[in-house]
């Protein structure tokens, strides 16, 4: 997210989920948790290799601290389906 706020309103909503458990923005993030996002048009599944020591990282920084396992873009089909 770019901004902390994106982050907890997607963890309101209850579409951010870590280990495989919907959490709450509140959520302490380890090294080795795997994270879903899955919202209406993008599904994204990564998995954390490093927790900064400090709240804002580079953009080039911010790459390194995540391994991307899945990112797919929702398809209209997929979208109708949940309707």
């Amino acid at each position: 997210m770019k901004r902390r706020n994106q982050g907890k309103i997607l963890c309101d909503e209850g579409v951010v989920r870590v280990n495989g458990t919907v959490v709450k923005a509140s959520k302490e993030i380890k090294v080795g948790d795997v994270v879903e996002i899955d919202t209406v048009n993008r599904f994204l599944k990564f998995r954390i290799e490093e927790v900064p020591s400090r709240k804002t990282v580079s953009k080039k920084k911010a790459k390194e601290l995540i391994s991307v396992l899945e990112d797919r873009r929702k398809s209209i089909s997929d979208i109708i389906d949940l309707i």
